[in-house]
């Protein structure tokens, strides 16, 4: 009896049917289902065993070593008992291997996680020992009397696959080794699991990278939480180092988590279209995009300076940014002449908007504003000709919307924004 021998037999029970699921995600669990592929004479029965593990015909699954069995059943037909051999590693050979685990430490963490190490499999097979399966290894039995693998030992396989998935090391116990004596014969070696140095654990970048071909896919990413995350606590009895706000520091932190948050809305696509903030900012829009957050007390005023604006000057800088970010800013901040091409653009927008109806409003040009006169409502119109709603509100023109391509679209959403303003319009 080999010294590496552990007969503790593991016996796993029936796995629900596998229906709407793949079988074999780990690529030790691909290994192993392509060398059922490359043993069985008849790609049919590999088919067939498909369906009944998929349609949940295993039994419970008894592991030993070099044995796998199980009963399966088809539907309205008798069980038979089907036996899958493999060879099983010599003293030799898992003297050897055991010697390759410990020669890196990321190779026993990974064996902790229950995954096999890639290059650890790579370099045993480099050296003769072959953990996975190769063609003609997987010896079938079956109490249906096939000689070859049949539908009852190809459905064996696959469920295998999937424990496999779960736990590799039910294949080192069908070569010949239990997880208790593994990790026994590991710390004979000195090299205990408890005693594994953290800033050990891992592998060599450049190795990973090679393995890129072999490894599993990367899961799939996790969904977009509900609310941006909230910041730690700066709360502390120690005072603030020199020139630390920790009123500031803490908005900041909110601000970022929050942008954080917008910026994974779009790369996940729950968001139609870009946010507003593509381009890099200057110090003053940066400023404008922080106070959207409603800095209160010395933040604020922090801010309005950044901005360079002023506490009511920020006020309306952060209701423009809302509505279509720097580019909103540029239209509240800047007037310009419209000559040319783009004075003729304009005239024609209008035009096609109201014609000769007599609904076509008075509107005064000063520049790239047409204002209504006696209505308090004004048109903006910005370099990439498109149109602005803007209000007067306390002597000052703000904006109401978001840009339009039609001029007539633009002053309802203005008027829309003056009906509403006594509910909250500001």
């Amino acid at each position: 009896m080999s010294r590496y021998d552990d007969d503790t037999e593991r016996t796993f029970p029936a796995l629900a049917p596998a229906r709407g699921r793949g079988f074999a995600r780990t690529w030790w669990g691909r290994g192993w289902l392509r060398s059922l592929e490359d043993t069985a004479l008849d790609a049919a029965q590999v088919k067939a065993g498909r369906r009944l593990a998929r349609a949940g015909a295993v039994g419970a699954v008894s592991v030993r070593p070099g044995r796998v069995t199980a009963m399966v059943r088809e539907p309205g037909r008798a069980a038979h008992r089907a036996d899958v051999l493999l060879p099983r590693l010599t003293d030799e050979q898992w003297a050897r291997f055991l010697d390759l685990a410990v020669e890196r430490a990321g190779h026993v963490a990974a064996l902790l996680d229950r995954e096999l190490p890639p290059h650890l499999v790579e370099d045993a097979a480099a050296v003769g020992i072959e953990l996975l399966p190769g063609m003609g290894d997987l010896e079938a039995e079956c109490g249906c009397g096939a000689w070859d693998h049949c539908g009852h030992t190809a459905a064996l396989c696959h469920q295998v696959a999937r424990l496999l998935d779960e736990d590799p090391f039910v294949l080192l116990l069908m070569r010949g080794i239990g997880k208790s004596a593994f990790f026994d014969a590991l710390q004979s070696r000195g090299t205990s699991p408890e005693e594994q140095p953290a800033e050990q654990v891992g592998v060599d970048a450049a190795e990973a990278w090679a393995a890129g071909d072999i490894l599993p896919p990367l899961p799939a990413l996790p969904g977009l939480p509900d609310v941006p995350g909230a910041p730690a606590s700066l709360d502390a009895e120690a005072p603030p180092a020199p020139g630390v706000d920790p009123a500031a520091l803490a908005y900041l932190a909110a601000r970022t988590a929050a942008e954080a948050h917008r910026l994974l809305a779009e790369a996940l696509g729950a968001v139609p279209e870009p946010g507003p903030c593509q381009a890099e900012l200057t110090p003053e829009q940066d400023a404008v995009r922080l106070a959207v957050g409603a800095p209160e007390g010395a933040v604020a005023d922090r801010l309005a300076e950044g901005a360079g604006r002023g506490r009511k000057g920020l006020s309306a800088a952060v209701r423009a940014w809302r509505h279509g970010g720097a580019a909103a800013l540029s239209v509240l901040d800047a007037e310009w002449q419209v000559t040319g091409e783009a004075l003729a653009r304009a005239r024609a927008a209008l035009e096609a908007a109201w014609g000769e109806d007599d609904d076509r409003p008075q509107l005064q040009a000063s520049g790239n504003r047409w204002t209504v006169p006696g209505a308090g409502i004004q048109l903006r119109l910005s370099r990439d000709c498109r149109w602005w709603p803007y209000i007067e509100e306390r002597g000052l023109w703000l904006p109401a919307g978001g840009p339009e391509r039609d001029p007539a679209t633009a002053l309802a959403a203005a008027r829309l924004w003056l009906d509403d303003e006594p509910s909250g319009g500001s």
